[in-house]
């Protein structure tokens, strides 16, 4: 069963790249330059975990996931965008992102931060194609389009950007629930919200009943919280030639799990969290499929070792 489902998962990938290219290079009237900085960090790899995350679930409600395929790859252009923003020297400074140099040193700083406008912005018009897709109502596009504005915003993943260089320096040997609750903000908010975008806005297209969307959500809430105490966890133990990554989350003094709660408390806590996922999916009421695919995936997130 699990390999079948860890099967099924994967299998968007290809599709997932192909298509983000496409949007890209659809664009009217774009720079050179700019159309391949895009690009550069559109194909530099990468899980796809957050669209085959949408994809899956407007599955769950029956359907090919392939008809939510422009919301997940607005979903990725945004996440791109942010990761190339997160690397700039005013921000991380890294110098590799999978394995390669990270687009401000291919690029430019300039270029870069254009590069990263030009995703963010554009991902709503590759989202809004679709309302041409049969099937998938344009009332739902629009409130689409709202999730992802919410989870990608002010509230939601900028917000935690914020919150997390406000955090840098943060004296860990003040491990009391005000730094706990400081810890889980930034990362339901820099990580989580665009997982539960994710789920969110695939249930949402594919006309799920709100109870089972508010369910999905939670479930995405607890496997982001464990993505990202995994990648930190990662940061300190991890094989820097499998992460692609030098790890710069010491050195830029960054509050994180694992400097907070250490190692092996933080592996428990992805542990619970993960435990609480699959409560979660063994709640959803009216999917048409089963759940295995995501309860794969949450197994997966603390088993991962990049």
């Amino acid at each position: 069963m699990a390999k079948a489902a860890e099967k099924r998962f994967w299998r968007h990938v290809p599709v997932i790249n192909k298509s983000l290219i496409a949007f890209v290079r659809s664009l009217k009237d774009i720079p050179g330059n700019l159309e391949k900085a895009m690009l550069y960090s559109l194909k530099s790899g990468g899980k796809r975990i957050r669209p085959i995350l949408l994809m899956e679930s407007y599955e769950l409600f029956g359907g090919s996931g392939k008809k939510a395929l422009p919301a997940a790859c607005a979903l990725e252009m945004i996440h791109t965008y942010s990761l190339i923003h997160d690397d700039l020297p005013s921000m991380d400074n890294d110098d590799l992102r999978r394995g390669k140099p990270t687009n401000h040193k291919v690029f430019g700083e300039n270029v870069a931060i254009l590069a990263g406008d030009a995703l963010l912005t554009n991902a709503f018009s590759v989202l809004g194609l679709n309302g041409d897709i049969e099937g998938i109502k344009p009332e739902n596009v629009l409130s689409a389009m709202r999730i992802l504005s919410k989870y990608a915003g002010a509230g939601g993943m900028v917000g935690g950007q914020i919150a997390d260089i406000k955090a840098e320096g943060f004296p860990v040997q003040k491990r009391g629930k005000a730094g706990g609750r400081l810890l889980d903000y930034i990362h339901n908010h820099k990580t989580a919200d665009l997982m539960r975008a994710a789920v969110e806005i695939g249930a949402v297209l594919a006309d799920a009943p709100g109870e089972d969307v508010f369910t999905l959500s939670n479930y995405a809430r607890h496997i982001g919280l464990a993505f990202q105490i995994i990648d930190d966890m990662l940061d300190v133990v991890g094989d820097k030639k499998k992460l692609g990554k030098k790890g710069s989350d010491a050195a830029n003094k960054k509050l994180t799990y694992a400097s907070f709660y250490g190692i092996e408390r933080s592996r428990r806590k992805a542990a619970e969290l993960v435990k609480k996922a699959h409560e979660n999916l063994r709640k959803l009421k009216s999917n048409v499929r089963p759940a295995d695919n995501l309860h794969f995936i949450a197994d997966f997130i603390i088993q991962r070792d990049r």
